[in-house]
Formats: structure tokens, sequence, C-alpha cells
């Protein structure tokens, strides 16, 4: 969030508009129209040009027009895999299935310290 915040001062409408309007600005650069990206698709023009004209359409749509314009590598950038990482080869390393904060040690006491 600190580089959205600072890139486009925090409002996610600025952020959406900004993918909204490259990815129509990348659309016609590739001289690709919208029927023939309906067509490879299967978003409906309707949401298409709703979407580059600003309005939302659903993540399973956004998804199909990247992949068919051939972006859809630039969507693993979004959140990386943490599979990928070094640990995760390890063997004897469990799985992580859910965040947990960590426990502070408690010290033993006998009970006769002051």
């Amino acid at each position: 969030m600190q580089y959205l915040s600072i890139y486009f001062g925090g409002d996610m409408s600025i952020i959406s508009d900004e993918i909204k309007t490259r990815f129509k600005e990348y659309r016609v650069a590739s001289s690709v129209t919208q029927k023939e990206l309906s067509d490879k698709s299967g978003v409906s023009v309707r949401s298409i040009s709703r979407f580059e004209n600003g309005e939302d359409i659903s993540l399973e749509a956004f998804i199909k027009l990247m992949e068919t314009m051939g972006l859809g590598e630039k969507l693993k950038l979004l959140i990386p895999d943490q599979r990928k990482r070094p640990s995760y080869y390890l063997q004897n390393e469990k799985r992580r299935k859910r965040a947990t904060k960590k426990k502070q040690e408690k010290h033993f006491v006998w009970g006769d310290e002051k």
C-alpha cells in the first residue's frame, strides 16, 4: 500500500482508472478492436466497453482480457508465489496454512527469585 499511496495518492479509484486507461491504450496500440478481443476472449463487447470507459467488470473477465492480450504473465507479478521461495524446497519445513502471531518466550522462574 505504501507504493500505491506514494504513486497514486492512496486513492483506489485513481489506481483502477489508471489500469483501465493503460489497458485500453495497450489494446489500441496493438490494433485489436473490441469486437476482435471479444471473439478471442469470450468477454462481451459491452463488458469490454464498460471496462475501458471506467466501469467495473468481474475479476474473471479481467483475467480473460489480460490473457487474450498476452499480458497473463504480468498477473504473476501481482502476488508473489510463496512456493518459489528457497525455504519451500527444504524437505523438513512444514507448509504454512494460516498466518499466526509469534508467541513471546516465557522465562522459567523458580519462584524464589525477586
